[in-house]
């Protein structure tokens, strides 16, 4: 691509709502090699109304229209994931490059083949995983690296889901349904075990996992209705990496009053632990702290160098993504995730949904 700005245009815009609204569009307007030139949305009113907001040229209410406008260098897809797969696939055939949203889709299968498809397009594909870019992620990354808490021998976590717990918005309530992909298991314990393994520098060799809807029903905010829970509250990963470090994570539905996200890194000379007030990684405010054997745990600051300058938040692990993605497209670099680590993710997320809701029942 030359060294004009790369332009962008995002099918599923709304004006006041929504992850391209929330996330990618203030993204988007902090990183200089880019330029919004077209939004889509299925209602074209709304489609206008978020270009207008947005100060973009052209709103659009069919995929074919965005993904075949000259205007158009770089294709961004947010919507729920059951439609992923015709979106991207319309991208591809235009000759566009595309960034999806993880999942990429609802199941393994379907991923391979969005996959493939690329792959023989020979067109850039980039994957949502934006927490590989997050300033923590890749700050504990460099500590471990540079040796701080000596040989890595185990790491533990426990989250928060934000929703799927006693209550949920009615906007949500279509993640309750298994073949959407949308979730606790397929995103945030997708996203979050993906940090971890970027930060620890491994993959997992062996993997065993427990799934369980405790809650038996769950309150949609806005009717007050009482629906099935259909879907996991509460899930547990453990472990053996390709490095030979032990992980241990736990995730339930809901928020905590006492600890939403925690995350420790325990070496033969030192610990590391990360938390935040959110239950997941995609929503950032992390706090690192390290000791070596001995000492108390002590704060570390992460240097401006991480962050280049961005606010912490919501958009800035999305707006240092997306300079990954610019300087793969213009300089022929491999820093943003791909579609082949989309469905490395989509491996696990698998594995771990499928040997899951297998549990042997202890006879007495």
């Amino acid at each position: 691509m030359t060294s004009q700005p790369i332009r962008v245009g995002i099918i599923g815009v709304h004006p006041d709502k929504g992850w391209a609204a929330l996330a990618h569009i203030p993204a988007l307007q902090l990183a200089a090699d880019f330029k919004l030139t077209a939004v889509s949305h299925r209602e074209l009113d709304t489609a206008k109304a978020a270009a207008t907001k947005f100060g973009v040229s052209h709103a659009f209410d069919t995929t074919d229209q965005l993904v075949n406008d000259e205007e158009v260098d770089l294709v961004v897809i947010c919507v729920k994931v059951p439609e992923h797969r015709k979106l991207i696939e319309a991208a591809l055939y235009a000759g566009k490059a595309v960034l999806c949203e993880w999942p990429l889709s609802t199941d393994l299968e379907g991923a391979m083949a969005i996959r493939d498809l690329a792959r023989a397009k020979g067109l850039p594909a980039a994957i949502g995983l934006q927490t590989r870019a997050a300033p923590a992620i890749n700050f504990v990354r460099d500590l471990l690296v540079e040796g701080h808490v000596g040989r890595v021998i185990s790491s533990s976590f426990i989250g928060s889901g934000i929703v799927w717990g006693n209550t949920l918005p009615q906007s949500f309530a279509y993640t309750l349904d298994p073949a959407v992909g949308g979730s606790m298991v397929n995103v945030v314990v997708g996203h979050t075990l993906d940090a971890m393994l970027t930060a620890l520098r491994g993959k997992f060799a062996d993997v065993s996992a427990r799934v369980a809807s405790v809650r038996k029903t769950i309150r949609i905010d806005e009717t007050g209705q009482d629906v099935a829970m259909t879907v996991a509250d509460q899930v547990a990963v453990s472990g053996l990496l390709d490095t030979g470090v032990f992980v241990n994570a736990h995730f339930r539905g809901g928020m905590s009053s006492a600890t939403n996200f925690h995350w420790e890194i325990n070496g033969d000379a030192g610990d590391i632990v990360v938390t935040s007030p959110v239950g997941y990684t995609g929503m950032g405010g992390f706090r690192v702290q390290a000791a070596q054997h001995g000492r108390p745990l002590a704060d570390v600051e992460i240097p401006e160098a991480y962050s280049l300058g961005l606010e912490a938040g919501l958009t800035q692990s999305m707006a240092l993504s997306y300079r990954r993605l610019a300087s793969d497209l213009r300089d022929g670099t491999h820093l943003a995730p791909t579609f082949d680590d989309a469905v490395e993710l989509h491996h696990l997320v698998d594995e771990i949904a499928r040997t899951g809701k297998v549990a042997h029942r202890l006879v007495r």
